[in-house]
């Protein structure tokens, strides 16, 4: 059963980042979650964050290739949800998201 979740979650979460050979994934089962660290060739990580019933889930983080956070923020059961922080030219965004949808426009930090 546990081989077989951690099977369906790989599949179903395969849009998260590009199709690279070389990518490299670590996923530990947690209670009901499913703990997952996605890695650029170079063993930089890429993401991290939860699964719960297939969905993201909790805190999920993104960061470039030179190790850099790009965006951090929470999905509830595949939504976003709550405030999203998105780094860039070394400014910080704020978007608030309600149910998967924007709720509050951007604004600077």
């Amino acid at each position: 059963m546990r081989n077989l979740t951690i099977f369906i979650v790989l599949f179903c979460v395969g849009f998260l980042s590009a199709q690279n050979q070389e990518q490299k994934v670590k996923l530990e089962q947690k209670g009901d979650l499913v703990e997952a660290t996605y890695y650029y060739a170079d063993n930089q990580i890429e993401q991290h964050g939860f699964f719960k019933k297939e969905k993201l889930h909790g805190t999920w983080e993104y960061f470039d290739k030179k190790g850099l956070k790009i965006s951090k923020g929470n999905y509830n059961l595949g939504k976003k949800t709550g405030k999203w922080l998105f780094w860039s030219n070394g400014e910080v965004r704020e978007v608030t998201y309600v149910k998967g949808k924007v709720e509050a426009g951007t604004q600077n930090l």
